[in-house]
């Protein structure tokens, strides 16, 4: 009830207003009996891939929470996980507003931030002063004005500042809104990548006597040959696992709805079937073994359940989320 009344004041107003408020409110009375209005339980149903033990194994996807503002009240919701940022080395400040924009008739969202972020040293004291406990998965990326070839030092930088609070790390090179970072998903540029990563992860599991597994998250937007190439440099590069998928630029089911033409990556149900369909080739191509997070379009049990169908270990969410609010964690994890 709390969270319909909730949604329908905030879809009232402008979507990155709301997304702002909404953040800026959990963050200040996550410690106060106010919490109660979002509280679920944490309903346990272990999951253990990558050498990480998940209590649960629905998620909160990256994005929502790109500074780590919000962990203590994301961890209130019954997530087994949460997942924050992207985050990159510098401050920046995204692209131009508006930027976000909902499709209410299709449970959607188009945005275009352009990884807004504060910054991987603002990002990592937020996360030593949440004392969070849980499973938490950093997602770094690179800043908008490094050029492709010099993009690695951006994630190796972001890897070293976030390595030590980090349950994994997510390399994100899938955001349809910096130029040319779908680029790196590719040929020669993905596996030096990748194997730039891997030879660092080693070095930092040296460093610090633990290791922390590194995901990589991909687009939907790729044919079965594309998605077999990306398949073949993640295990070339024995990355730990992949998280599939990211946004779509595909807006043939979105089709004369109210800004479906606007620029930036398309969540929600309209990318439900096609980030589905990229599990299902992606675990013929990997085999059994390699863990994989399913997320797009999760917005009840059954979807959760046909990604998991498709060969999805874990799962998480977002844009379901925003339109469903916390109650949607217990109905699917109780699913499962």
């Amino acid at each position: 009830m709390f969270y319909s009344l909730a949604r329908n004041v905030l879809f009232n107003c402008d979507a990155e207003r709301s997304h702002d408020f909404a953040l800026a409110s959990l963050k200040h009375l996550a410690n106060t009996p106010a919490a109660l209005l979002w509280r679920e339980p944490l309903v346990s149903k272990p999951k253990t891939i990558a050498g990480i033990t998940f209590p649960n194994p629905l998620g909160l996807a990256a994005g929502l929470d790109k500074n780590a503002d919000c962990i203590r009240a994301f961890a209130q919701m019954g997530f087994g996980f949460i997942e924050v940022g992207t985050v990159t080395p510098r401050p920046q400040a995204g692209n131009d507003k508006p930027r976000m924009f909902r499709l209410p008739q299709s449970e959607a969202l188009i945005n275009r931030m352009g990884f807004n972020n504060k910054g991987v040293d603002y990002l990592v004291n937020n996360v030593k002063h949440s004392q969070f406990k849980g499973v938490l998965g950093i997602n770094i990326g690179k800043n908008k004005d490094t050029p492709n070839e010099q993009g690695k030092d951006d994630y190796i930088h972001c890897m070293r500042k976030v390595y030590p609070y980090a349950s994994y790390i997510t390399v994100n090179i899938s955001s349809p809104n910096t130029p040319g970072l779908r680029d790196l998903q590719f040929g020669a540029a993905l596996l030096d990548l990748l194997n730039s990563v891997k030879n660092e992860q080693l070095e930092l599991e040296a460093k610090y006597d633990k290791y922390v597994p590194v995901f990589v998250k991909i687009a939907p937007d790729m044919d079965q040959i594309a998605i077999e190439q990306v398949a073949d440099s993640l295990m070339s590069s024995k990355m730990d696992g992949v998280i599939a998928t990211n946004t779509t630029l595909d807006r043939s089911r979105v089709a004369g709805q109210q800004h479906a033409e606007e620029a930036g990556g398309l969540s929600g149900l309209p990318v439900q079937q096609k980030s589905t369909e990229v599990i299902k080739q992606l675990r013929l191509a990997v085999g059994p073994d390699l863990p994989i997070i399913g997320v797009g379009g999760i917005n009840d049990s059954a979807s959760a359940q046909a990604k998991l169908a498709a060969g999805a270990d874990l799962l998480q969410v977002y844009t379901g989320f925003i339109y469903h609010g916390p109650k949607l964690i217990t109905s699917i994890v109780n699913s499962l």
